[in-house]
């Protein structure tokens, strides 16, 4: 647990978008917009994708990799960053979905190849939050 304050947590909760930034097998930086779930007792965030992605196929060369996730609105904003995986696991790719249709108010699409990405942070950096 990393012990974020509540106007914080309050903040990831909120239904917005974040850019997710990961690790080419180059080493260059690929970042992309992104939907987000956090779990603050896991210290733990969950990303939907598809495996064929390219921020899947990112992680998944470099299982425990890092990556970095930023959230941010006007001059507030919050980035995460932490070990990442990736994992197709039925049970993890469902509870992702769930909390994804509890923060946004809807569910997620549902295309072949589901999977979800999964950042334990360890490292956070904000303003205003």
């Amino acid at each position: 647990m990393i012990g974020l304050p509540s106007s914080t947590e309050a903040f990831l909760t909120e239904p917005r978008v974040a850019t997710l930034t990961t690790l080419r097998p180059d080493g260059s930086p690929h970042l992309v917009a992104v939907r987000l779930t956090w779990d603050g007792a896991a210290a733990l965030i969950r990303v939907l994708t598809v495996a064929s992605s390219r921020k899947a196929r990112n992680v998944a060369v470099r299982p425990g990799g890092r990556a970095a996730l930023c959230q941010a609105e006007g001059f507030r904003w919050i980035t995460l960053e932490g070990a990442a995986t990736v994992s197709s696991d039925p049970r993890r790719v469902v509870e992702a979905a769930r909390r994804y249709s509890r923060r946004y108010g809807s569910p997620p699409p549902d295309p072949p190849g589901r999977v979800v990405l999964e950042i334990a942070v360890d490292r956070t950096m904000k303003l205003n939050t």
